[in-house]
């Protein structure tokens, strides 16, 4: 469970770098859904890792980024909807 644990927590890391090298370089919006993604499951994955480990510190913070993760997730997810059902009220009827 260990070494499983612990490619959890390594896969994690390399996923928040990716995502952060990313987001600096330009090649990815912050504000896009790919990086949210990209960020929570990461947190996620290091806070999974941090718990096991009794690492509390790092365990809180990755919560807590988590959380974060997900109000914003559901916030991306909320816009969109509302754009898609402004578009949809917007456009014309069959036929006209």
């Amino acid at each position: 469970m260990s070494t499983f644990i612990t490619i959890i927590g390594t896969m994690g890391a390399v996923v928040l770098l990716l995502a952060y090298a990313l987001v600096s370089s330009g090649r990815m919006s912050a504000d896009g859904l790919p990086y949210q993604l990209l960020n929570f499951g990461g947190a996620a994955t290091l806070m999974i890792n941090s718990a096991y480990y009794s690492a509390w510190p790092s365990a809180g913070l990755n919560l807590v980024w988590s959380g974060i993760g997900v109000w914003t997730l559901g916030r991306l997810v909320a816009r969109r909807a509302t754009a898609r059902r402004q578009a949809a009220e917007a456009a014309p009827a069959p036929g006209r």
